[in-house]
């Protein structure tokens, strides 16, 4: 049965030496007798293996394996095809010894054994296909069949007129059993003529139902093994969350009880954040969301208290471990004693030698051991002193410098409070005043008149003292304020002066160590390098632009956009260095108070 199909071959003429390919023939497709099994033993013989025929039987019974000939190869008895067994793999270096073939109408003699293998091009994918050359002129379709049947099942054949033709097998390797026969010397029966003699070139050949056919296998390949990632996907992909019920009044009063349940918090919590981002709320339901919004805002205190808690079992959990690590010292300590009270003259003499050095060693261990649980008990101590001192610096600092201001504040503040309540007094007696004068007649009481305007001259008189008392507080308010300014004002020109009086140790050493005089060291620019020229005439420049002044972040993040590796550290202290050209100044008031940078250079020019 044959197919017609398309053939795309490149038929090339040449060997070369370089490009060897060994390939094993199935012997058991190709049980075919020798002409000579004494120069087949003999060739076996010279190549130090156990001479076997195609079908591997022993040809010489006798054979020594020890009796090579040839020198530089080791006596092997590999396994040959046609016995069932894989045979081991063949060396690239090693000689492939080929036989005579016989067949029912022709004889294939094997190439000479020192020419170089024949040439062969790059396997196209899929390739099924192969191209024989050199087929004699008399040579017919069914001599080509009887040859190349031993290889496999032949699908197609394609003969030409000019000697050679493409024979494409069922299988892959049928191709690599019938590129061993590339080389071969063929002869049509016993007749020497030319026409019935050529020299077999067997070669790859590229055709298109090959191609199509690795095509859909390997997309057969790729289907499957997408199939394989999608269902070890879905094995291991989590599961999705449970759908999120709808807004109802019903579904409202649950999510309203789950919220003051702590163990269902975290679930009502997401249902009533995926509500109001559904856009749930409207007038009709807001009530609703505002007393969920409560039972959520309820629960901060509790997790407040829970993490106090645990902030609060930590540092039993150190202050344990501390006293644990510190008992364990102790123990080593006397372990260490021990061996030091062992190395003693009086104790030492009466050990052995292997003694001694075992007491050494233990000595060494137990000493490193304990240094090393020292360090860390001695880094706990020293983390917790710099947590101390660090907490009492913030404390005395801001207590000592907002004592008096918050003490003034607080007495203004009652003082306020307490005239605020006595003038709540004086309207309330006024308006009983005014009741009863309402009812009883004024002749009966003429002295109610008398009374109600010393009522009045009283109150006009401690609102008047209101007032004053409520300027006095704006005017301590704003001295507070101003104390604030001054305290910073203060903190930054100390910072200054640090910083002037570390280049000024600066300067003094190098002077040490230098040959230059002090002039010129104390005559140094603020700009230390380029890079902060070129930042001091981007900033004046963008400062420039913004003449109320801009916030160091503001500045820092234009200057991002040019250099990432910008510190906003550096930044400052760099304008800090530099006083004539940029200055620091307070704006707002209250919460709104802001420091902004702003550009004197035109006013420092003149001050320098």
């Amino acid at each position: 049965m044959q197919r017609d199909f398309i053939w795309l071959w490149v038929y090339e003429i040449g060997f070369a030496a370089d490009n060897s390919r060994t390939l094993n023939v199935d012997s058991t497709a190709m049980t075919l007798p020798m002409s000579d099994p004494t120069a087949w033993a003999t060739a076996m013989n010279n190549l130090g293996m156990a001479p076997l025929g195609i079908a591997g039987q022993p040809i010489l019974p006798d054979f020594d394996p020890a009796l090579g000939m040839m020198t530089g190869i080791p006596p092997i008895t590999p396994m040959m095809p046609g016995l069932g067994i894989v045979p081991p793999p063949i060396p690239p270096d090693m000689p492939v010894v080929k036989e005579i073939i016989h067949c029912k109408s022709c004889t294939l003699f094997p190439p000479n054994p020192n020419l170089p293998p024949p040439a062969t091009r790059e396997r196209p994918p899929g390739c099924k296909t192969v191209f024989v050359g050199g087929l004699p002129e008399n040579g017919t379709e069914q001599i080509i069949v009887e040859v190349f049947e031993q290889c496999g099942e032949i699908i197609a054949i394609r003969k030409s007129k000019k000697n050679f033709c493409h024979i494409r097998f069922a299988e892959e390797y049928m191709v690599d059993k019938a590129l061993y026969l590339s080389g071969y010397r063929i002869r049509l029966g016993s007749s020497t003529d030319k026409k019935d003699t050529g020299r077999l070139h067997v070669d790859f050949a590229q055709a298109r139902d090959d191609l199509y056919e690795w095509e859909c296998k390997q997309r057969m390949l790729a289907r499957e093994e997408r199939h394989r990632r999608r269902m070890e996907e879905e094995r291991l992909r989590p599961p999705s969350p449970p759908p999120v019920v709808h807004y109802s009044d019903h579904e409202c009063s649950i999510v309203a009880e789950k919220l003051k349940d702590d163990s269902k918090f975290s679930e009502a919590v997401q249902t009533l954040l995926t509500w109001i981002e559904r856009g749930e709320v409207n007038r009709r339901s807001a009530n609703n969301f505002y007393s969920m919004i409560q039972s959520a805002n309820s629960h901060v205190r509790r997790l407040v208290n829970e993490k106090a808690a645990h902030e609060k079992d930590m540092e039993e959990a150190k202050e344990k471990f501390k006293q644990a690590l510190s008992g364990i010292l102790i123990q080593f300590e006397q372990i260490v004693a021990v061996y030091h009270s062992a190395s003693k003259q009086k104790a030492w003499d009466h050990f052995t030698k292997a003694q001694r050095k075992n007491i050494s060693v233990w000595c060494k261990q137990a000493e490193e051991i304990r240094n090393i649980h020292n360090d860390e008990l001695m880094g706990i101590r020293r983390e917790e002193e710099m947590e101390m001192s660090d907490d009492e610096i913030e404390e005395t600092t801001e207590t000592k410098e907002t004592e008096e201001s918050v003490s003034q504040a607080e007495a203004l503040k009652e003082e306020n409070d307490s005239l605020r309540w006595q003038l709540d007094a004086y309207r309330n007696e006024v308006e009983l005043l005014k009741q009863e004068q309402g009812k009883a007649p004024r002749e009966d009481d003429p002295n109610k008149e008398q009374q109600l305007k010393l009522l009045q001259q009283a109150l006009q008189g401690m609102q008047q003292h209101l007032l004053k008392v409520q300027e006095e507080y704006k005017r301590k308010e704003a001295e507070l304020e101003k104390v604030k300014d001054d305290k910073l004002q203060v903190e930054k020109m100390l910072e200054n002066l640090k910083e002037k009086e570390s280049c000024a140790t600066r300067l003094c050493t190098s002077s040490q160590d230098s040959d230059y005089p002090l002039e010129k060291t104390l005559n140094s620019s603020p700009i230390k390098s380029e890079r902060e020229a070129l930042l001091v005439g981007i900033i004046s420049t963008f400062l420039h632009v913004h003449p109320f002044g801009a916030s160091i972040e503001y500045i820092c993040s234009y200057l991002h956009r040019l250099d990432n590796k910008i510190c906003t550290s550096d930044v400052e202290c760099l304008m800090g260095r530099l006083q004539h050209t940029f200055r620091q100044e307070m704006t707002g008031v209250g919460a709104s108070l802001e420091k902004r940078w702003k550009f004197c250079g035109f006013e420092g020019l003149k001050l320098t």
